[in-house]
């Protein structure tokens, strides 16, 4: 696997990260603040950040940030992370509001990878921002790091086929989470090696797909153990997809081989 995909990959399984930006209180010094955020279907960062939040004023007087998403561990030296440098842009301006189907995709989206969030889209402060990806610097491991830049990032698999997924998700994750919970349920057991017993698909995109766990069974000693979760499972494709029909193709392939391996 290249070094670009491996980053993409990761990245793909991160929520949220240090962002870094030009301080305008204290001129020629960094800013750095605690971020949550997801990624679009160009992999993308998507942040939902106030106007009076201290990281916003600096976006607006200078928008050139870095984004550095990491894995949770105790040794964070020697895990992977990922710096990503480009320059954050508000996605809907005054006067240039996002289409209806756009902001409620979007909207949607952000909100089943943060539920907790939706109290903001009450408030008039709040808006999304876009980090627009220039170069990034990715440290895999212990001798394995390299610079990447946007269209090496990018790759085939989001620019060579029209990419129809973002205004087919919300219906593929609709039918998924209503008829197939059983497979979501098969690949957790068999992709993850976890019981999984109350799960919902969240996200899909040309690499794969996110599925929240809200609850785990495990059996330790030949004693069952049920332990209540929260986290965001990561499922990888082994082709690119674009649209409902492959992203169906792929699922159905997955459910056989994860079906198959659980009997």
């Amino acid at each position: 696997m290249s070094l670009a995909k491996e980053a993409r990959r990761f990245l793909r399984t991160t929520h949220s990260g240090i962002l870094s930006t030009h301080s305008s209180k204290m001129v020629g010094y960094p800013f750095g603040s605690v971020t949550p955020f997801m990624l679009d279907h160009n992999a993308h960062p998507i942040m939902l950040i106030s106007t009076i939040a201290e990281h916003t004023k600096n976006i607006i007087a200078n928008p050139k940030v870095s984004l550095l998403a990491f894995a949770q561990a105790e040794d964070l030296q020697a895990n992977s992370r990922l710096t990503l440098i480009g320059e954050a842009v508000q996605i809907h301006p005054a006067g240039q509001p996002l289409s209806d189907s756009d902001a409620i995709n979007l909207r949607a989206r952000y909100l089943r990878y943060f539920p907790q969030a939706v109290d903001y889209f009450e408030m008039h402060d709040f808006h999304f921002y876009r980090v627009h990806v220039k170069q990034a610097r990715y440290i895999a491991g212990f001798g394995k790091m390299g610079w990447l830049d946007s269209a090496t990032m990018d790759n085939e698999a989001l620019t060579a086929t029209p990419n129809l997924l973002a205004s087919e998700e919300t219906a593929i994750i609709t039918h998924m989470n209503a008829d197939h919970i059983h497979s979501l349920i098969a690949y957790c057991q068999y992709y993850h090696q976890l019981n999984a017993t109350q799960v919902q698909m969240i996200g899909i995109d040309c690499d794969g797909f996110d599925v929240r766990v809200e609850e785990i069974s495990e059996t330790i000693d030949e004693h069952r153990k049920v332990t209540g979760q929260n986290t965001i499972l990561r499922f990888e494709f082994d082709q690119p997809i674009h649209d409902a029909l492959s992203a169906r193709k792929a699922l159905v392939r997955m459910s056989k081989i994860a079906f198959k391996k659980v009997e």
